[in-house]
């Protein structure tokens, strides 16, 4: 099976029923065991098609007498996939996308179906200059339409933001994540694991703003590496990273992680804890605890303890004032990590973000009791929406006078305050960045990381 082949059986599961793209594709990576050159393809094809999903159906839709949504999802899947690589993908060569999307038409269905597939190809090729956003769109269409956002989002984020940094936000949406790892520092420093990853060509930078983070360029799957296995390494997102910097944990101490699947920052935060203390791992699923064990066996950790339940049943569970840190890594609707997840632009909708703030501001009551007068609660999510986060510490903060805004060490980390966004708007067109008042907002182009808000409250009394 060719590279193409298992980017269009991806594809056609994810339009037909709705399959997480990232879980498809490693499925039928797995089964197809191409070469690690064509896997990269397959990958870029897939995330890249979802990615400018409604710009290519934008420009391809007229080409086709019937229309997209009148062909059968695999057709349509592949003429979606060929396009992506003759207007997005300069190295791909025009005839091999088009002999190919051909050859796939005619073993997978008949002449008429090849002919339609060569003939709409062709055409797109003869017209690829001329396909053009066009002038004189409103910013919410023209964004929508350039760097391929639903338009509800778009408006959404001009209001938070203003047009120009909604701008940057989707266009940043669009580029290829880096692969970065957290060293666990318990077994090997950091400068230790830069030396041996560069001698073995891995490119490896200090994360520029995570102190445990590395940044690596061209690197594989890490996962499959020695390093890895033995528990020197995890894989994380550099602004993932941030968020343990915040809690503060020390030795010794007790801390709560309440929503805690699949473990990376339970794990982080008991590395920096040196191993000495107690941390309570929640998660609601069952099936997500093995996943939080396994990370602490490979890690050589003994400090976690998982445990299973509703995090709303927390305060039922353990004593007022229990726990000298909590961490509220709260579900949310996951805006900040369209990169690695382009689905997500197109699945979520203003309603679920409407009904996750409800659920966050319920989780923050539950469980801002079992804070130990002078802890910190750490609010965490991976999303820029401002209703989600900002606006649901300021809440917060106004019903609960015993608590404060807590000294927060990610100012100093992130030194080029220019890039650490505030949510307050100006206006639609005016926006000045700037540190919020309460927690930190990371956009995906500040550092090129994830989407992600951080904030610290300290409990007075």
């Amino acid at each position: 099976m060719s590279a193409r082949e298992v980017a269009l059986n991806v594809l056609t599961d994810v339009d037909a029923s709705g399959s997480y793209s990232n879980l498809q594709l490693n499925q039928e990576l797995v089964q197809a065991k191409l070469e690690r050159a064509d896997a990269g393809l397959a990958t870029e094809i897939v995330y890249g098609t979802i990615a400018h999903f409604n710009t290519i159906d934008y420009f391809l839709n007229p080409f086709v007498s019937k229309g997209l949504n009148k062909l059968q999802p695999w057709v349509r899947s592949l003429l979606r996939l060929s396009f992506y690589q003759l207007y997005y993908l300069d190295r791909i060569p025009a005839h091999a996308a088009v002999n190919e999307a051909v050859n796939i038409a005619n073993r997978r269905g008949h002449q008429g179906v090849s002919g339609m597939v060569n003939g709409v190809l062709r055409n797109v090729l003869r017209q690829l200059d001329e396909l053009q956003i066009p002038d004189g769109l409103s910013a919410v269409k023209r964004i929508s339409l350039q760097y391929s956002h639903p338009e509800w989002l778009v408006k959404r984020w001009i209001k938070q933001y203003g047009e120009e940094t909604t701008e940057q936000i989707c266009m940043s949406n669009n580029e290829p994540p880096t692969v970065s790892v957290r060293v666990n520092t318990n077994l090997v420093s950091r400068q230790k694991m830069l030396d041996i990853l560069n001698e073995q060509g891995y490119y490896a930078q200090p994360s520029a703003i995570a102190p445990d983070g590395i940044v690596l360029g061209g690197s594989g799957n890490m996962a499959l590496t020695d390093w890895y296995r033995s528990g020197q390494l995890s894989i994380q997102d550099e602004s993932s990273m941030l968020v343990a910097e915040a809690v503060q944990p020390q030795p010794g101490m007790d801390v709560l992680d309440c929503c805690a699947a699949p473990g990376g920052k339970t794990a982080h935060l008991a590395e920096k804890m040196q191993n000495s203390g107690r941390i309570i791992a929640n998660d609601i699923h069952e099936h997500k605890r093995k996943l939080i064990d396994d990370q602490a066996e490979r890690l050589h950790i003994s400090v976690i303890e998982t445990t299973v339940g509703d995090a709303m049943t927390l305060s039922d569970r353990y004593p007022t004032a229990s726990f000298d840190r909590i961490l509220l890594d709260a579900p949310c609707s996951g805006l900040g990590v369209i990169r690695r997840k382009p689905d997500l632009k197109w699945n979520k909708t203003a309603a679920d973000i409407g009904a996750i703030t409800e659920l966050q501001q319920q989780l923050l009551e539950k469980v801002a009791p079992l804070l130990k007068p002078d802890g910190i609660l750490v609010y965490s999510t991976c999303t820029i929406e401002r209703s989600e986060n900002e606006d649901m510490m300021r809440r917060f903060l106004e019903a609960h006078e015993d608590f404060e805004v807590a000294p927060n060490p990610l100012r100093a980390l992130l030194h080029n305050t220019d890039a650490v966004t505030s949510s307050d708007t100006q206006s639609a067109t005016e926006h000045h960045a700037a540190p919020t008042t309460i927690g930190v907002q990371i956009l995906p182009q500040d550092y090129h990381s994830d989407g992600f808000y951080i904030a610290a409250l300290r409990r007075v009394r």
